[in-house]
């Protein structure tokens, strides 16, 4: 899956000279630029079959590298940066090291879903950025995005009482993220809910924001999603070799404390 275009090329990784003859021949300037040789010594052969252990990150293998994917992408108008397609082609060839290296924009993708749209192999790409997310998350490359943070606490309140309400996830995502609840779109808001909104229905809505209602017998589906939730959290974990690795320093810690 070669990639050609210099614009995948990183600015640092290319070298120009003002003055520089070779065998006799000038090749001074820009007309002649090269590319920085390098060694990749942290090849990582099990990098896709680690994003496709994470949830939509399955259909990566079907990649044909055709770029629908960001020449579609909402971010990538905005700052080119933005690339799935050479994502998926570093992961494809397990250059973890050239991945890591925009571990920073990675978590930025919108969910605006025009890539799955486009895509004609069903790569799914905006599940492919969210399972990279996960992994650089997993891997502790990076802390978590907000994004993952807002979807932690959305799922928790549905698993813990069946519903959404609106209020509590907002103020629990603010307090997470360390946002300040008075921000100037939030205020607004507030203000047009209490200019137009009937009186008794603001009511009710403060009032489910206090008490947080529970969908009635729902304890037994919250049991089942906590489980499922678990067994897919430890999976991951295992196919990232994290497990392993958690065990191995339990034990390292087991055994200094005894020496």
């Amino acid at each position: 899956m070669p990639i050609h275009e210099q614009s995948l090329i990183r600015p640092e990784d290319l070298r120009t000279h003002d003055q520089l003859v070779v065998d006799g021949v000038d090749v001074s300037g820009h007309w002649s630029t090269f590319i920085h040789s390098r060694v990749v010594s942290d090849y990582n052969e099990e990098l896709q079959e680690q994003i496709a252990s994470l949830p939509g990150g399955e259909h990566i293998h079907r990649c044909w590298q055709c770029g629908s994917c960001t020449n579609a992408c909402t971010v990538n108008a905005i700052n080119p940066d933005f690339n799935p397609r050479f994502w998926i082609y570093l992961v494809r060839m397990g250059l973890e090291s050239e991945l890591l290296r925009d571990k920073e924009i990675i978590w930025q993708c919108v969910s605006c879903n025009k890539c799955t749209y486009v895509c004609p192999r069903d790569v799914f790409p905006e599940g492919v950025m969210k399972a990279l997310s996960h992994w650089l998350e997993l891997k502790g490359h990076t802390r978590k995005s907000p994004a993952m943070v807002f979807d932690e606490v959305f799922t928790e309140q549905v698993i813990q009482r069946g519903r959404i309400e609106e209020g509590r996830l907002i103020r629990r995502f603010f307090a997470r993220t360390g946002q300040a609840l008075g921000q100037d779109w939030l205020v607004e808001m507030a203000r047009r809910l209490l200019r137009h909104l009937p009186l008794g229905l603001l009511t009710r809505m403060g009032l489910a924001s206090l008490r947080a209602p529970r969908t009635r017998g729902w304890s037994g589906a919250r049991d089942a999603l906590n489980e499922y939730v678990q067994e897919q959290s430890a999976a991951h974990r295992r196919a990232l070799g994290l497990s392993e690795l958690i065990e191995t320093a339990r034990q390292d810690a087991s055994g200094a404390s005894g020496g």
